[in-house]
């Protein structure tokens, strides 16, 4: 069974600033609570967790202007995977960030989706500190 579930929040920081931490594939550590390390080459990033377990990916989208970034998990027991992670200019520098994942098995989905939003409140943190 596949499900999709989003996580969104509003930053208080404007668009582009946002982009430049959330859109960059190699900076998931620094806002990702138990993501310890991403190594990009080209399309491919393997995160990995604070228990060490190495997670390749494919990244399919990293649209600047956009400014939307798209990958799926290439994972034995993940069937079908996308996550897409989107920061909307909301014209007064401010900015509403969305994450979705679709996944089969659904439970992947409330995974990725879950530990999703619990990143955004830590972005949102970071960002309207500096």
């Amino acid at each position: 069974m596949r499900a999709s579930v989003r996580r969104a929040v509003r930053i208080n920081r404007h668009a582009d600033e946002v982009w430049a931490l959330l859109g960059d594939p190699g900076r998931l550590p620094e806002w990702f609570p138990g993501i310890t390390d991403a190594t990009v080459d080209g399309t491919s990033r393997v995160i990995t967790t604070k228990m060490g377990i190495p997670m390749p990916e494919e990244i399919l989208t990293n649209d600047s202007i956009a400014r939307r970034f798209q990958y799926r998990l290439l994972i034995p027991t993940v069937k079908e995977h996308l996550s897409t992670l989107d920061v909307h200019d909301l014209g007064d520098d401010t900015c509403l960030v969305v994450y979705a994942a679709d996944a089969d098995p659904a439970a992947m989905a409330l995974i990725i989706a879950g530990a999703a939003g619990n990143a955004l409140e830590n972005a949102k943190r970071m960002l309207e500190q500096t």
